[in-house]
């Protein structure tokens, strides 16, 4: 039955009737081939790295954002852009995740990756595209969101109207070091975006018009911490009832929850499960381990 069910999922992404909805739990595995050190991906992960390997303090090590606010306001903003180039920026090499290496197959037509790496983008490298990040504390604009076109080469920055709607969308609301560095990560992003985010201002017209009554699936994704969760609930607004699924193994009752109110169904699998059901087998070594609070 679970088998059956996870094929549905798999069938579902694959043709364009789901939403890929990507956690750091995706990233799981992948390693800097010349040291073997895992990417940083999830929350603790992300701290320890940006902190040279040292524990913060423990109201700091709550999360990520938290974490880069103390850092910005010791060393500024661009300590935390500069880490996080450091990290996912094109001088940095990683392996591919499986996920990717699936989805790039199919390259569904819509897809929401709230990591700040660059691995999605590369599945949709070599076709036409058009990428959306989000961007916070900026001046001289309404909008809390960059758009670029991708014609098969290279990054050019357009206007909302002027968007293809036929391309594939690649929606990372976090940002990426690429075509430029572009980041929401410390608390005062956060404030910043989801205020605009519950305001509409941060999501262009044509992706609300994408949304409209869509159904998701939640992979590598745990939802125990609000930053999260506010940033989920309106990336999705305007979804299907209900709403999606969520491969969650072992979820808390909070994840219950929230997921029960959100229409969310929580599916008791692994993303290795998932890849299995499709019948994927990647040449990467696939480390699934979902972390509570990444």
């Amino acid at each position: 039955m679970l088998s059956e069910q996870l094929f549905d999922l798999a069938h579902g992404i694959q043709y364009g009737e789901l939403v890929p909805y990507l956690g750091p739990g995706v990233l799981q595995g992948v390693i800097d081939p010349s040291t073997g050190a895992p990417i940083p991906a999830d929350s603790d992960s992300l701290i320890l790295a940006m902190n040279n390997g040292r524990p913060m303090a423990p109201r700091l090590m709550w999360e990520f954002p938290r974490a880069a606010m103390d850092v910005e306001l010791k060393r500024g903003r661009g300590a935390v852009t500069r880490f996080l180039d450091g990290t996912y920026g094109d001088g940095r090499i990683w392996t591919r995740a499986p996920v990717h290496d699936w989805l790039k197959q199919y390259r569904p037509p819509y897809v929401i990756d709230i990591n700040r790496d660059t691995q999605l983008q590369d599945s949709y490298a070599d076709v036409p595209h058009t990428l959306v990040r989000g961007i916070a504390r900026i001046g001289g604009t309404d909008y809390r969101f960059r758009i670029h076109h991708y014609d098969g080469n290279a990054y050019r920055e357009v206007d909302q109207e002027a968007v293809n709607t036929s391309l594939p969308i690649l929606f990372k609301p976090m940002g990426s070091p690429r075509p430029d560095a572009n980041y929401v990560a410390s608390d005062a992003d956060y404030v910043d975006y989801i205020t605009e985010l519950m305001g509409g201002f941060a999501i262009p017209d044509f992706v609300k018009h994408q949304r409209r009554r869509r159904r998701y699936v939640f992979l590598g994704l745990r939802l125990l911490r609000d930053t999260e969760r506010m940033v989920l609930s309106d990336l999705i607004y305007g979804a299907a009832v209900p709403a999606g699924y969520a491969l969650i193994e072992d979820a808390t009752d909070k994840e219950r929850r929230f997921c029960r109110n959100k229409g969310i169904d929580i599916i008791e699998a692994s993303i290795r499960d998932l890849l299995a059901a499709a019948g994927f087998e990647s040449d990467e070594p696939f480390v699934d381990v979902q972390t509570v609070g990444c």
